[in-house]
């Protein structure tokens, strides 16, 4: 099954927690603190595998967590960084977060790794806040807390070559004809549901090309099947562009190819001024010459007389894409400004009142919040401390705050008290 498009849902490891501990030892009456710091969170990748060739396995799989840090120890050990998660894709998956629309990578080559989503920072151990003056610190910090991230995987097929062209204009015959790759052919439009891939052979070279099913009039706004498929030609070099001359189905090649050419642009400038090569498909079932005659006469190009059927014309359809294609650089990754999330304001204090209590946010508060064991007396002094040297105690009186009141910090309540 053909699967491009997927949700799924990405969460980095979160930090250890610091350790509180202090050195026990024969003949040691009062060892110091020696609590290790907690290990960081495991960090999320994604990496481009050659060997898949669509997303499908992500319809039955969609939560991907990296393993969280471990916690410190006694002796000043620290805790066991949790295991990095690498996600594969298939090669050209474009990945965005999916709340944005941002784009956070692009897997073009295999042997790249892209980070995602970053592990959590590991908690520092009671060590870690020894002073002169409090020597005996019994407390640590809680390790980072990750988010759980919302992410969309885009799949961008690499081609050199995408052939293009209405429904059941031959194009799926074509490429039967020109690589070993076996789409399914019929006579009625819309046979061909999927992208299909072939390599093709020629010489001492080979390309890959892409039959893009689904063109038609309004492709650009989701018409047929095109919109969903145009993303699959975005990457290509060049363009094959398949018309039907014979009139079997009453059509009118000059029209089908004007229409065409008219959605590429609507859909993406870039496809459109992409190198194209004009095949003229079913000569075999030509009536006359007039037909063939208009269209070269309206390109203004040369059109190459093509009967994918009886394989008249195909050697120099192939010896015409050889050619263009060593003109042609090679296929690179997309172009983008990496989205980066959003960071917490760490100078940020947001103080707002409700029924009597002081709410207090922002991210430095939060911070230390999330760090403090704030059920432990150390801990929470320790807590208040830095809130006073920030001075949000301050800003707390200033906005009407006094003794016995409830400030609220994330879940946590306490009572303000000098």
């Amino acid at each position: 099954m053909f699967l491009d498009e997927v949700i799924i849902y990405c969460k980095a490891g979160n930090g250890g927690d610091g350790c509180v501990g202090f050195h026990r030892e024969k003949y040691v009456q009062k060892g110091g603190p020696d609590g290790g710091d907690g290990g960081k969170g495991g960090s999320i990748y994604v990496q481009a595998d050659a060997g898949m060739t669509t997303l499908i396995d992500f319809r039955y799989k969609q939560h991907y967590r990296a393993e969280n840090g471990l916690p410190g120890a006694g002796k000043n050990m620290f805790g066991q960084r949790g295991q990095d998660m690498v996600i594969k894709v298939p090669r050209g998956t474009v990945v965005y977060d999916a709340e944005s629309g941002g784009i956070l990578a692009d897997a073009f080559n295999p042997d790249e790794k892209i980070l995602l989503l970053q592990g959590g920072r590991g908690g520092r151990g009671n060590a870690r806040f020894a002073t002169p003056v409090k020597r005996s610190p019994a407390f640590a910090e809680n390790g980072e807390k990750t988010i759980e991230r919302k992410i969309r995987l885009e799949l961008k097929t690499i081609a050199d070559v995408g052939l293009v062209g209405f429904p059941n204009v031959g194009k799926s015959t074509l490429l039967s004809v020109i690589s070993a790759a076996k789409p399914k052919i019929a006579d009625y439009p819309f046979t061909t549901l999927t992208p299909n891939l072939g390599v093709v052979r020629h010489f001492d070279g080979s390309f890959v090309v892409a039959d893009i099913p689904g063109l038609i009039e309004g492709a650009a706004e989701g018409q047929g099947l095109g919109h969903k498929f145009l993303r699959h030609v975005e990457r290509v070099r060049l363009i094959v562009h398949v018309v039907d001359v014979s009139g079997a189905d009453g059509r009118e090649p000059v029209e089908d190819y004007r229409i065409i050419r008219n959605e590429l642009k609507r859909y993406s400038e870039r496809l459109y001024e992409l190198p194209e090569i004009i095949v003229a498909n079913k000569c075999d079932a030509l009536q006359d010459g007039e037909t063939l005659t208009a269209l070269k006469e309206a390109v203004g190009c040369p059109v190459l007389s093509v009967s994918a059927v009886t394989r008249q014309g195909v050697k120099e359809l192939l010896d015409a894409v050889t050619l263009r294609l060593k003109e042609l650089p090679p296929p690179e990754p997309i172009h983008f400004t990496k989205y980066e999330y959003e960071a917490v304001d760490k100078d940020s204090v947001i103080i707002e009142q409700h029924n009597g209590a002081f709410f207090v946010s922002g991210g430095y508060v939060e911070e230390l919040a999330r760090k403090a064991y704030l059920d432990d007396n150390d801990s929470f002094n320790w807590f208040q401390k830095k809130m006073r040297e920030r001075g949000i105690i301050d800003m707390l009186k200033e906005r009407g705050a006094k003794d016995g009141d409830t400030i609220c910090v994330l879940d946590l309540a306490f009572t303000l008290m000098e």
